[in-house]
């Protein structure tokens, strides 16, 4: 994706530089170069539910305690 933006006549570079923002956001092309940034291998079926079903384990547990009230600062709050 290429994106040309060109000074026209009697504009400032202030207001040339706000066109060019704009016009880069409105295309997308910042928001697709920051997700290719960082290469993420795609998971598989088999993973992915394990992470959830993890996930899962880890939230309820959680609600466990905080109804037992172990889920509280070890240090008392003055």
């Amino acid at each position: 994706m290429s994106l040309k933006v060109e000074k026209k006549e009697r504009e400032t570079t202030q207001s040339l530089i706000r066109r060019f923002t704009k016009a880069i956001k409105q295309s997308g092309i910042l928001k697709e170069a920051r997700r290719r940034r960082f290469f993420q291998r795609p998971l598989s079926h088999a993973s992915k539910k394990r992470a959830a079903l993890r996930k899962l384990r880890a939230r309820e547990e959680y609600e466990k305690k905080e109804k037992l009230g172990l889920n509280k600062n070890q240090f008392p709050k003055f």
